[in-house]
């Protein structure tokens, strides 16, 4: 199952149906909420210790996991009931939904492996290169 499978099926929408989108958008809209926008959130995943899973997110290579838990840890209960609304999810689900798309979302927004100026994340950047997230991520097809 793909990760936009899976995200749709915990959203009991279809891929097609935009709930992972909403997701997405929210995540871009919360990243450049933040003071310094990336850089920001950045700065909050190391002092969590987390900032070599983040750097791994900025730079070309291989992004590394992050557990729900720990995303949970570096977001603050209250920034994940407001993506949670948000995005239209339970709260106990966007963390786990956040650690598979977060990755993606700022590896997409730093394709040359810099955080653009301000910290800031142009969405028509990010979404058109998650405009292959199905296929990077292994769709289905019509299966």
């Amino acid at each position: 199952m793909s990760l936009l499978d899976s995200i749709g099926s915990l959203l009991g929408k279809s891929p097609e149906g935009g709930g992972q989108q909403a997701l997405i958008a929210a995540a871009l809209e919360f990243v450049n909420n933040q003071p310094g926008g990336l850089n920001g959130l950045i700065q909050r995943f190391q002092e969590k210790g987390l900032g070599d899973v983040v750097s791994s997110w900025v730079g070309n290579g291989e992004n590394q996991p992050i557990a729900p838990e720990a995303l949970h840890s570096v977001l603050g209960s209250q920034a994940v009931t407001d993506l949670a609304a948000k995005a239209g999810v339970q709260p106990d689900q966007v963390t786990g939904l956040l650690s598979q798309i977060l990755p993606h979302v700022v590896n997409a927004a730093t394709p040359e492996g810099e955080v653009p100026a301000e910290g800031k994340l142009n969405a028509t950047t990010v979404l058109g290169a998650l405009g292959g997230l199905s296929a990077l991520l292994g769709n289905k097809g019509n299966a």
